[in-house]
């Protein structure tokens, strides 16, 4: 989803949530931003349009503010008339009323239409002001890397300081900026992010994946020994060093295909050599890669399968 009413401010990881106001507000177009957007960073907030002539909102309006009252602060609601704000609604694409956005971290995460029973509006809270809020921060961290991974860093780093925002010790955010950083190479920052994960997080599979790549990137392969090595391999197929210069060279070029199975061949022929540098090697790049990536995990399912055979 795209930022509403342009992009948000640029990355913070720190500040402290804004004083505690009215619960419920009516705000229109130009405190929008303020109202919804920036609020949504440090509480879910709810936006209801509605319209005087709309009888369903009559009956929802009143639920709505019933439960963000008993949610007792972890919730706010923002109604906005769709009469005197027209432009704000057509750009939410609200098309009929009574219509419910929730946002959470800046971003649109949840929502409806029509005059639901207040058992599902209670639902509705639940779920933002509950287990349910983190499960709508993981989503917009799934979008989040979905960007990093097509390479739009900037996309991705905004997001991801967007839940910074909302919860300043997430180490999935922190780590995911950091990726951002160490991609864009400004490594010194992605350093200083990595440094603001909580002391219980820094085990955290995220977070370690991170400072793995940092030290990859700070410790830069020349990619034109690659011919070179490939060479010395084709003399001599029991050349580990040179096998191992290899997979980090072509683990550098983004071949991590190639990286993986030179460094398994050495496992497979020799898995002691040079103090088991081969595996630890892989178990590097797996922490670099990414737990969860693919390829990392077809790599853990075949090093295992070599170190237990």
């Amino acid at each position: 989803m795209e930022p509403i009413l342009g992009k948000a401010p640029g990355p913070a990881v720190s500040g402290l949530a804004p004083a505690a106001g009215d619960l419920i507000k009516d705000s229109d177009t130009r405190h929008f931003v303020a109202d919804v957007i920036e609020m949504s960073k440090h509480v879910p907030v709810i936006v209801d349009f509605w319209a005087p002539w709309c009888g369903p909102c009559k009956q929802l309006t009143p639920v709505l503010e019933k439960a963000v009252r008993q949610a007792q602060g972890k919730v706010r609601l923002v109604k906005i008339n769709i009469d005197e704000n027209q432009q704000l609604a057509q750009q939410l694409r609200v098309q009929s009323i009574p219509a419910v956005f929730a946002f959470v971290a800046g971003r649109p995460a949840d929502g409806f239409m029509g005059a639901l029973p207040e058992s599902q509006i209670q639902q509705f809270v639940g779920r933002l002001t509950g287990g349910g809020m983190a499960a709508e921060i993981e989503a917009i961290l799934a979008e989040a890397k979905a960007a990093l991974d097509a390479g739009d860093t900037e996309t991705a780093a905004q997001i991801y300081a967007e839940v910074l925002q909302a919860d300043r010790e997430h180490a999935g955010a922190i780590a995911g900026l950091a990726r951002c950083q160490i991609a864009a190479g400004d490594l010194d920052n992605a350093k200083m992010t990595l440094a603001l994960v909580p002391p219980a997080k820094a085990n955290d599979a995220e977070v370690l994946s991170a400072k793995a790549a940092l030290e990859l990137a700070l410790n830069p392969v020349d990619l034109s020994e690659i011919g070179g090595l490939e060479a010395a391999l084709a003399r001599d197929a029991a050349d580990h060093q040179s096998r191992l210069d290899l997979a980090m060279a072509l683990n550098g070029a983004g071949r991590r295909e190639e990286a993986l199975e030179h460094l398994l061949a050495i496992v497979r022929k020799q898995r002691d050599w040079n103090d088991h540098a081969a595996r630890k090697q892989l178990v590097t790049f797996f922490e670099a890669w990414g737990p969860k990536e693919e390829l990392t995990l077809q790599g853990r399912r075949k090093l295992s399968s070599i170190l237990f055979s």
